[in-house]
């Protein structure tokens, strides 16, 4: 597999999970002092990702027409800024800038999401599973440095909590915008395959395994974003967890969701994309039955873990199972839809988080998914057996 772009991918993949995991971490807890109404607490990680699926479909656009690279290095100088205006909103205590510059920041989220698609396009076909797991690698250095940055920075600047966080952040941004410079064209940008369709995309949108790997993505990333964005209001502020121990707790998940990256992709090699998928979202099911356990740390870290693990096998495999249902020619209409879907999704869990977790406790929060993700084991046992799933190599990225 071409080396290149799989590493500049993996460190930019590196340093948008810091950012990720940075506001992730210290949105809720942010919202929390600045907002007056305690069920607004994670609005600002809500805007971002409604800003995600917002920007979906206009990103997909904006790469077709100017290339993947330009427009992720327009998405890390954006991102740069919305973290700088963050560090603004803390200075002046305004809970509306930093609202503002949360859905800033979930632009370059947009774009980001789409590395994946960038490593699935730099390979040969048959190697996509395993592109885009090792690119997700990437992460795992994110998983250790964002907390770093919550934790020793939050005093950088002493009269202004979180603001160095935030500067530090904005700095690699700028780095990760200098990175992209490098990247090579991609596989899609340099070849056509003769005889590729060119189809509607309600005929894409007709296939069971397309529709199948949407939903599978949307619930994998509404699942996790739903308890992942709560977690740290129920420890911290509910619980009373130092913001160390809640750090931890994230970094620990984000591990779990990465880590797995380093063999996931070998696996649906070796047992079928469906199956990975499987235990993804039995995975998922267990970590909400973990979390109906108590409100320890142990039970808040075990549960974070294994929703992380859930999501990467449920996710992964749902972007692999994916790139199976479109061609070259079809592939921003089809990747265009699944982000607006599964971020989408992953906006309407954040929102009801705050709302949740504050009206109705941590309880009924780890409850709610059940259902979605029972759905999603009875789609993937009816088309496991579908044609597409059955080639021995997929014909596109």
């Amino acid at each position: 597999m071409p080396v290149r772009n799989l590493c500049i991918l993996f460190f930019c993949q590196l340093i948008s999970a810091t950012g990720s995991i940075v506001v992730v971490t210290l949105g809720g807890i942010i919202g929390s002092t600045l907002a007056g109404n305690p069920a607004l607490s994670t609005l600002p990680v809500s805007l971002m990702v409604v800003s995600v699926a917002a920007t979906a479909i206009p990103a997909t656009v904006l790469m077709r027409r100017i290339g993947r690279k330009a427009a992720f290095m327009l998405a890390s100088l954006s991102a740069a800024g919305a973290v700088l205006l963050a560090a603004v909103a803390l200075t002046q205590q305004s809970f509306v800038i930093f609202a503002v510059s949360a859905g800033l920041f979930g632009i370059n989220m947009a774009f980001s999401q789409q590395y994946r698609y960038a490593a699935a396009e730099s390979v040969d076909a048959r190697y996509t599973a395993r592109a885009i797991s090792l690119v997700l690698v990437g992460a795992i250095g994110g998983a250790l440095l964002g907390p770093e940055l919550v934790i020793r920075g939050q005093n950088w600047f002493g009269e202004v909590q979180y603001a160095g966080t935030l500067t530090v952040l904005a700095a690699l941004y700028v780095l990760q915008g200098l990175l992209f410079l490098f990247l090579a064209p991609l596989r899609s940008e340099t070849t056509t395959a003769p005889g590729e369709t060119d189809r509607q995309l309600k005929e894409i949108l007709r296939q069971p395994v397309y529709r199948v790997a949407v939903v599978s993505g949307a619930v994998a990333y509404g699942v996790m974003t739903l308890i992942m964005t709560a977690t740290p209001i129920s420890m911290h502020v509910h619980d009373g967890f130092s913001i160390e121990a809640t750090a931890n707790v994230i970094r620990s998940h984000v591990l779990g969701m990465y880590l797995p990256s380093l063999f996931s992709g070998f696996l649906m090699d070796r047992f079928g994309t469906v199956k990975i998928m499987i235990a993804g979202a039995l995975a998922l099911t267990g970590a909400c039955i973990v979390g109906l356990q108590g409100h320890s740390y142990l039970h808040y870290g075990f549960a974070l873990i294994v929703l992380g693990v859930g999501w990467n096998f449920l996710y992964v495999g749902g972007t692999a199972m994916l790139t199976l249902t479109y061609s070259m020619s079809e592939r921003f209409r089809a990747q265009a839809i699944n982000e607006f879907t599964v971020f989408g999704v992953s906006a309407a869990a954040s929102l009801l988080a705050g709302a949740v977790i504050h009206y109705f406790g941590w309880t009924m929060l780890v409850t709610l998914p059940l259902i979605p993700l029972v759905l999603v084991l009875l789609g993937l046992f009816i088309v496991r057996q579908d044609r597409l799933l059955r080639r021995p190599s997929m014909r596109q990225a």
